[in-house]
């Protein structure tokens, strides 16, 4: 894990207390002017000016006492088991310890509750620099157990940020709201002061929170359908998860209509289209020549000019690489309503293909819609559907469980953002303002609003076993199209390429973001 604050290691037996450290802070004043930095603690990477010396002794023996009083509790493992990052301001740490710990008095500040069950490696816990990396892991559990004595403490303003985000969504969840009301304040104000990746997510959730206090739902119709637009082609251009999505859906296509001489394809999602030039060129390197592909793209009413519009740009590209090519348009306000009359498949001359990146989970906002969906799917008897969906659990019925699996969830998607060198500042902007969007809708919105409702791949291959699909294996070609991916489009050195069980999943270091999977008609829906 990347740091670039040093680390000091405080032990019981070595570490002078900090009344002593003040004491000697206040006979060690150089001459050179009551502006001048402190030689000898510059050297130790401290920097403090002769003219504060007093007054930074004075905080550290405050600091001693506070930490060495109940109010924090009786355990000094708090410094004695816990990696500190050095500050090189010690006047401003001092401080911010200070009203750190005025400010939680009941709060132990290594406690933070315990989220395990949304990570499988205990060395992600918790660490980096705020500036850089999040990590947010089993605090409470590595506290208590022997084995994982030692925790890792990010900067005391990161870790109080975390405590009062937790807090303030438990009041959320008893519905305590003037508790949680005076916590989200506090979560803006802290948000506001922490740079890097952890300050901007939280910023969004505490927005989010702040909404769900307060009521306040703003009206979908007022969201410019050409804004969504650019958020995500600006999310695909500065990241590789759409990329990966379109890539290893097209590979899995490709692989189930080698033979075929008409290719149809079925897009539950059309949006831009931005998955389709690079499979109609990959057709088009077929030996033997290109198959006939007939496209039918399904999206909104509101968007009807936009989907012909792109349907002509498509017709275009075809043309041009020697592609046999046919658009049809449905469009219908939601998934659920459509129905096998509406594609006009061609069985004897056409192999068919249903593709969804990250269309199914929206359905499930409506009881019995994805059911229907489903069934609708197998009626029409595609001989591949391709599925891409995030790999979260982000439709449970408890607030609290929904929060903290979005808090881990989106903190691993800003930090990926964070961390890749190659995008530009305001391609990041807009590609944190595209998972922003989420954040709020699945921490703020409730019912039919809700729309964000991501489930893990384990939860679709229940509904899609139950609903007559068997899975399809994606195999190695797949699997090195996605890391030829990476390797060409990561933009960071944390991205890589799980298997699992023949599907594939996107992962930031140790964190499943996205998973893609393939299924096909049950043996006996074959026949």
């Amino acid at each position: 894990m990347k740091r670039s604050h040093q680390e000091t290691y405080l032990e019981q037996q070595e570490a002078p207390s900090m009344a002593e450290y003040g004491k000697k802070l206040e006979g060690s004043s150089v001459v050179g002017g009551d502006d001048s930095i402190d030689e000898l603690l510059a050297a130790l990477g401290y920097k403090v000016r002769s003219s504060d010396m007093a007054d930074v002794a004075h905080k550290l023996e405050q600091l001693e006492m506070v930490l060495s009083n109940d109010v924090v509790g009786s355990s000094n493992s708090f410094l004695n088991d816990t990696v500190h990052y050095n500050p090189s301001d010690l006047s401003s740490w001092a401080q911010t310890m200070l009203s750190g710990l005025t400010y939680y008095p009941d709060l132990d500040p290594t406690r933070v509750c315990d989220l395990r069950p949304i990570t499988d490696d205990d060395e992600s816990c918790c660490s980096s620099n705020s500036n850089k990396r999040i990590r947010l892991g089993p605090w409470c559990d590595s506290v208590s157990s022997e084995s994982t004595r030692s925790v890792v403490l990010i900067e005391e303003t990161g870790i109080r940020l975390v405590q009062a985000l937790v807090a303030c969504a438990e009041a959320v969840q008893q519905e305590n709201l003037s508790l949680a009301d005076a916590l989200v304040k506090r979560v803006g104000s802290l948000a506001a002061s922490q740079a890097g990746a952890m300050g901007k997510v939280a910023t969004y959730f505490a927005e989010a929170l702040a909404r769900r206090i307060y009521r306040i739902h703003p009206s979908s119709a007022a969201v410019d359908p050409s804004f969504e637009e650019l958020l995500q082609m600006n999310f695909y251009d500065s990241s590789p998860y759409l990329k990966f999505a379109h890539f290893t859906a097209n590979q899995a296509i490709l692989e189930a209509v080698t033979m075929a001489r008409g290719v149809h394809v079925i897009d539950l999602g059309l949006n831009q289209g931005m998955q389709w030039p690079a499979l109609m060129q990959a057709l088009a390197l077929r030996p033997g020549g290109p198959p006939s592909f007939r496209l039918t793209g399904v999206g909104a009413p509101s968007n009807r000019e936009g989907i012909q519009e792109l349907g002509w740009k498509l017709a275009q590209l075809a043309q041009a690489v020697g592609v046999e090519f046919e658009f049809n348009a449905i469009t219908t306000e939601r998934l659920s309503d459509l129905e096998q009359d509406m594609f006009e498949t061609r069985p004897a001359s056409e192999t068919l293909v249903v593709n969804s990146v990250f269309e199914l989970h929206p359905v499930l906002a409506q009881p019995g819609s994805i059911e229907k969906l489903l069934a609708t799917v197998k009626a029409v008897k595609p001989s591949i559907v391709t599925v891409v969906e995030q790999e979260a659990n982000h439709n449970g019925v408890v607030f609290l469980d929904r929060f903290n699996e979005a808090l881990h969830y989106y903190s691993s998607l800003f930090d990926s953002l964070e961390d890749s060198a190659v995008i530009p500042g305001q391609d990041r902007v807009l590609s944190e303002v595209y998972l922003g969007r989420q954040i709020l809708n699945v921490v703020a919105a409730e019912g039919t609003d809700r729309v964000e409702r991501h489930e893990t791949l384990d939860q679709w291959r229940r509904r899609m076993g139950s609903a007559g699909f068997d899975p399809v294996n994606l195999g190695y070609d797949a699997f090195k199209q996605a890391s030829l991916l990476l390797a060409l489009f990561g933009g960071g050195d944390g991205y890589r390429v799980e298997e699992n069980d023949g599907s594939l999943m996107l992962a930031w270091q140790t964190k499943p973001l996205v998973a893609a999977s393939a299924w096909k008609l049950a043996a006996e829906l074959r026949r």
